[in-house]
């Protein structure tokens, strides 16, 4: 009998943002504001709304990387 034992990577880093922290605050407020910019009254194609779409992803990664923190996992890691 054969079995085969397939190698697998596992994350060991992951980004977060501390629940109920100023940083937390911070994370929504700038979102709003963020989600507040996009213009939504006009989209009338695809393209438009792929744009807009996309630029709501470039904000949300940029205000992300800004306030979370990148933690190690460990076998005593708790969510």
């Amino acid at each position: 009998m054969n079995i085969a034992i397939l190698k697998e990577d596992i994350q060991m880093k992951k980004c977060t943002i501390v629940k109920n922290s100023k940083k937390e605050d911070n994370f929504i407020i700038e979102l709003i504001k963020a989600i507040k910019r996009l213009n939504t009254e006009n989209i009338q194609s695809k393209e438009v709304l792929k744009h807009v779409v996309q630029s709501f992803a470039n904000y949300t990664e940029r205000i992300w990387y800004k306030y979370s923190r990148v933690i190690n996992i460990t076998k005593q890691f708790k969510e």
